[in-house]
């Protein structure tokens, strides 16, 4: 009985009350993942996360960083390097064996991969049943909650140390009910693990500065802090390479905080900082002779030089047109819209208010102060690193992208935000200090709105068509041999689904100089033996795109877009062109295939949408 009276108290009021709070908190959670997965998951649908996973599954079958999702801006680079190195091969041969990836840094592909080799991926599609979701897709959504899960407990942990208890539940609940970063857990992209990462990084910066000020700690401890964080952002440029960046407000926490070490901090966390990188950097120079591959040249996408994707489907790109100005260009056009329309919703929602209103409050403990000012240095940093990097990917996914750098900054922007809303909520004088809960939890609840909204019926399609379409993408790819090219508007959706080697289509059908066009593909590289184009090319406009080519002065009759006018209206292909046969079953659809000779063995009939 006495046994029996003392696991009731300890249940009661001793640790073990405490750990049934947090079972509870984490079983709402799993909950809640449930129920917006249930309602408001798609299967992927940014090429960002498609191309990562296609990746992942390469390292999973022990191909190595290798890619199916083929750009010809890769292709050009491998070629020139391999020609500057004037090997005794045809560098006209980097189709002809497995392609490495020049676009990913290798930290979450190596994360999704070990996820493929522990957990059931089955990526084939069952043929004749109607098709909801797409079941590694929603594997990989499971990561990255996981990953969101974590970051949760990091927030409590790192606002109970800064501030209180209250401070630290209302920030968690505030980031628990964030909408928009629920759709980057279902995106498939990597923001997750770099939002895990941001915050290892503070808390890192945190524990240092409050050992050195407190005195707990010595020189041995705070120097294995400096290298840890110049080790966390080396892991996040290994995510993604903007991540980098902020080894700058980094340096500078560790130089400014502690002046007794203001050389020996730094210098630490820079060096452990390169050795991080430094290995992936040289197998990129070593096979491209560019740091960061394709990324290099990021900065000149979207621009009035390289317009939309121009850059990466070019096999021959114009790289001397590069100038510094182009950056100008892009920090003039990108800076003043971040700062208009994404600085003040930073993090998704209105608690950025309050820590934009909390910038006038002074903080008396300088831990504090420190941390606010190393958020508001990574924030410039980001923002300037956002505008230079913005591409394509923005433009189709305005907050929903890789590019989305200052989402990384929300859970301690909340943190921060819920430290004013307490410091206000303790000033208020209500007839019934209880109400102060209720105020409180009136607050993440009118936060949470859009989430709450999100969870009602009707319930979300987790299809992305047009124009993706796992079985039919999967049936194409069937059709083909594993060695064989294909070509699409959307490779990155047919290396995922298809799992098959596939070249973005580049600039033209037919370049007047046999440069950037299919031909000098298929005749002189690799033959493509598919062509796949859907609604980004079919639905695209018609005078910009179809009736006047881009690019192209005084021609019209050589872009994709009159291509499919003169194929579709008229039954008309270019002179020499090798493929001739379509299954016209999916054409009312929206998916124009043509294949060098019919592939089908019967009359094809497409899954059922």
């Amino acid at each position: 009985m006495t046994r029996l009276q003392e696991w009731i108290h300890l249940l009661e009021v001793g640790e073990g009350a405490r750990l049934v709070r947090i079972g509870v908190v984490l079983l709402g959670l799993v909950a809640l993942a449930a129920a917006y997965d249930w309602m408001r998951f798609r299967n992927l649908a940014t090429p960002e996360a498609m191309d990562a996973a296609q990746v992942a599954r390469n390292l999973a079958g022990g191909q190595g960083f290798t890619t199916k999702f083929i750009r010809p801006l890769s292709i050009h680079l491998l070629e020139a390097h391999r020609h500057r190195l004037q090997k005794g091969t045809n560098e006209l041969t980097v189709l002809q064996t497995a392609h490495p990836d020049l676009a990913n840094p290798p930290l979450y592909p190596l994360l999704l991969a070990g996820a493929m080799n522990v957990l059931s991926f089955d990526y084939e599609i069952a043929a004749g049943r109607p098709f909801l979701r797409y079941q590694p897709d929603l594997l990989i959504t499971f990561v990255n909650q996981s990953l969101f899960l974590l970051a949760l407990l990091m927030v409590f942990a790192l606002a109970r140390s800064l501030f209180d208890p209250t401070v630290a539940w209302i920030s968690t609940a505030v980031v628990a009910g964030s909408e928009l970063l629920w759709r980057f857990t279902v995106s498939g992209l990597s923001t997750m693990l770099l939002l895990v990462l941001f915050l290892a990084l503070v808390a890192c910066l945190t524990a240092a500065e409050r050992g050195a000020r407190e005195e707990q700690r010595g020189a041995g401890w705070l120097l294995g802090l400096a290298a840890l964080s110049g080790m966390i952002v080396g892991l996040g440029m290994m995510t993604r390479y903007a991540f980098g960046w902020l080894i700058l407000p980094t340096l500078g926490f560790l130089a400014l905080c502690f002046p007794s070490r203001r050389w020996v901090l730094p210098l630490a966390g820079l060096l452990v900082f390169a050795a991080t990188v430094t290995p992936w950097l040289v197998r990129n120079h070593r096979l491209s002779g560019t740091l960061f591959g394709t990324a290099t040249y990021a900065v000149a996408q979207a621009t009035e030089t390289f317009p939309a994707d121009e850059l990466e489907r070019s096999l021959t790109p114009a790289l001397e047109r590069l100038t510094p100005g182009i950056c100008r260009q892009k920090l003039r056009a990108n800076v003043p819209d971040i700062l208009q329309n994404e600085l003040p919703t930073l993090g998704g929602g209105w608690i950025s208010a309050f820590f934009l209103v909390g910038l006038l409050v002074p903080f008396v403990n300088p831990g504090r102060r420190r941390l606010r000012g190393f958020l508001l240095a990574s924030l410039g940093v980001l923002v300037l690193a956002q505008a230079l990097g913005r591409s394509e990917l923005s433009t189709a996914s305005p907050h929903l992208n890789g590019e989305n750098l200052l989402v990384l900054l929300a859970p301690v922007v909340a943190i921060l935000g819920a430290a004013l809303f307490s410091m206000l909520l303790e000033q208020l004088d209500l007839p019934f200090p209880p109400l102060k809960y209720g105020v409180a939890v009136l607050f993440v609840l009118l936060l949470g709105v859009p989430l709450l909204l999100g969870l009602l019926p009707p319930r979300g399609d987790p299809r992305v068509h047009p124009p993706y379409f796992p079985p039919l993408i999967q049936q194409f790819a069937r059709w083909m041999q594993e060695d064989e090219l294909m070509m699409s508007d959307m490779p990155w959706a047919v290396a995922w689904y298809g799992n098959r080697q596939c070249v973005w289509t580049p600039l033209r059908v037919r370049d007047p100089g046999g440069r950037n066009d299919f031909f000098a593909l298929s005749d002189s590289r690799k033959p493509v033996r598919a062509l796949y184009l859907t609604q980004l090319t079919l639905d695209a406009p018609f005078f910009s795109r179809m009736y006047v080519a881009p690019g192209e002065p005084g021609g019209r009759d050589l872009s994709w877009g009159r291509f499919v006018t003169e194929s579709l209206l008229k039954g008309n292909l270019p002179a020499g062109f090798p493929l001739k046969s379509a299954p016209a079953e999916y054409l009312r659809n929206g998916h124009l295939l043509l294949t060098d000779r019919a592939r089908w063995r019967k009359p094809a009939e497409p899954p059922s949408e």
